[in-house]
């Protein structure tokens, strides 16, 4: 991978409290600079996987809605009431 020079204005004050803050750390500036655009790209990546996730899933639920595959609210009710009651014993046990 070639390198190429990224050129930006940053307050003087600030490029120099994050210069000793990178030393700090013995590392330098562009390092951890480096470092962070690494992660951002990760996580606006991570986000972006996130989202297609989450609107497949909101989508096969609005398909499953639209064809009558619905959940009566009383069953869900009573299905997650067993559930809670299910994870009290378990504390209470541990006790």
């Amino acid at each position: 991978m070639s390198n190429t020079t990224l050129t930006f204005r940053v307050d003087e004050e600030l490029k120099a409290e994050f210069s000793s803050a990178a030393k700090a750390q013995d590392r330098n500036a562009a390092q951890l600079l480096r470092d962070f655009m690494r992660e951002y790209v990760k996580q606006e990546q991570e986000s972006g996987e996130y989202d297609a996730w989450f609107r497949t899933q909101v989508q096969t639920g609005l398909d499953s809605a639209n064809a009558g595959k619905l959940i009566p609210a009383a069953e869900v009710k009573a299905k997650f009431a067993a559930r809670r009651a299910a994870s009290l014993k378990r504390i209470q046990a541990t006790k």
